[in-house]
């Protein structure tokens, strides 16, 4: 089969336009410069930062089309932001949507206190545990766990899960133990991460034994519902989920419990913020503009709920051709480090863009089990013990703080 050439792909992204482009992509200038690696496709298309999310069409579009020409084997295609001013980018007039839960207006009769509380329950003044009466129904933590710790992003699409999954290895391969708590109630990624199935075994009433692979405790939601079952689910059984799998397993002793937090800033992060004290969270972003800017929301957001900041990974960070040896920033480069230096955040690592890591996790053999010599398990491992070394420092003594409802 012969080799794909960018000629080639250039062609087939020109069948793509945009909901309100009188052109295509290529034409229109928005595709970055494509790099091709044994048949595989990587480019980022630009677009104005505050149309990101209506635009994600046009880049599932793209992606979709280039991996269905013959000779590819696999695509990566991200958005980027637009820098520059002008009319691409001047959308200030068109408001970033507000976070969803202050939106969505409540149906008659629902009980809506966990839906409408997630701008108050951000402000600083109601976000202490100074606040005595409110912090009464508050739980001190899981028995047997030392740490909990959110894995946590501000969007989608930039590895959150698969760096989970590789830092609760990490830290084990480091000398912990481990547990991870899939809380991504709406994607849950960890029984195809770590080719596990079946149900768990309940050991008394309500209580469940976790699942294990490769030596992690592991619960998920993804254990207890189909695959193909969409889960169509309000605030409040999203935060009942979430209780329930941290509170009704049987856990044991663990050194830490890694939570693989879905994206974005909602009904779970306040949760698992309100419920237990959690001992840090680590930010995973990509180098592009337009993931950074994602990641801060979950960085302010962690900080209004009193939740210490562990530090940021940045994601796919370079890109070195398997060929030549030669470096690629395909995504840009170093943002995520910058963002952690403006931020008095700190910088946990970077993360290469390697094929390995992602047909691995696809594999159920995450790279630290499957390459426990090689590179990005170093990578990873260096990671785990930057995280496990803010852990101690971040920790001891902290009682969960008080979320009050207005």
């Amino acid at each position: 089969m012969a080799d794909v050439t960018k000629t080639e792909v250039l062609e087939q992204l020109r069948t793509v336009t945009g909901p309100d482009f009188n052109s295509n992509i290529v034409e229109l200038g928005l595709v970055s410069d494509i790099f091709i690696a044994d048949n595989k496709v990587f480019f980022s298309i630009t677009v104005p930062a505050s149309r990101a999310q209506e635009l994600e069409p046009l880049r599932s579009a793209a992606e979709r089309v280039v991996k269905a020409m013959p000779a590819v084997k696999g695509a990566v295609v991200a958005l980027t932001a637009e820098k520059r001013g002008g009319p691409t980018s001047d959308d200030a007039p068109r408001p970033t949507p507000a976070p969803r839960p202050a939106q969505r207006p409540a149906p008659a009769g629902a009980v809506p206190p966990q839906r409408v509380p997630a701008q108050p329950a951000a402000a600083p003044g109601h976000s202490h545990a100074g606040h005595g009466h409110a912090a009464a129904p508050v739980k001190s933590g899981v028995p047997g766990v030392g740490a909990i710790i959110a894995v946590a992003s501000g969007k989608g699409g930039v590895g959150k899960s698969t760096t989970a999954v590789n830092l609760a290895l990490a830290l084990q391969a480091n000398g912990q133990r481990v547990g991870i708590l899939d809380a991504d109630i709406y994607g849950p990624s960890m029984p195809r991460l770590l080719h596990l199935s079946g149900k768990p075994e309940v050991v008394s009433g309500r209580v469940l034994k976790p699942m294990e692979g490769y030596g992690l405790k592991v619960m998920s939601i993804g254990f207890l519902v189909d695959e193909e079952t969409p889960m169509i689910w309000r605030g409040p059984m999203v935060m009942s989920a979430l209780t329930q799998m941290l509170r009704e397993v049987q856990w044991g002793d663990l050194d830490v419990l890694v939570v693989d937090m879905p994206p974005g800033t909602g009904d779970a992060q306040l949760t698992m913020a309100q419920q237990v004290p959690l001992a840090g969270a680590v930010i995973v972003s990509t180098p592009q503009d337009l993931a950074l800017i994602d990641a801060r929301k979950g960085l302010n957001m962690f900080k209004k709920v009193d939740v210490p900041l562990l530090g940021i990974v940045e994601n796919m960070s370079y890109f070195i051709a398997p060929d030549t040896g030669n470096r690629y920033d395909i995504f840009g480069h170093g943002g995520a480090r910058k963002e952690a230096e403006r931020l008095g955040v700190p910088f946990l690592g970077e993360v290469p863009l390697v094929m390995e890591i992602r047909e691995m996790s696809d594999a159920g053999t995450p790279v630290v089990i499957s390459s426990p010599d090689g590179p990005q398990t170093k990578v990873y491992r260096e990671i785990a013990a930057k995280v496990w070394d803010q852990l101690k420092v971040a920790k001891g003594g902290r009682t969960a703080p008080a979320i009050v409802f207005d």
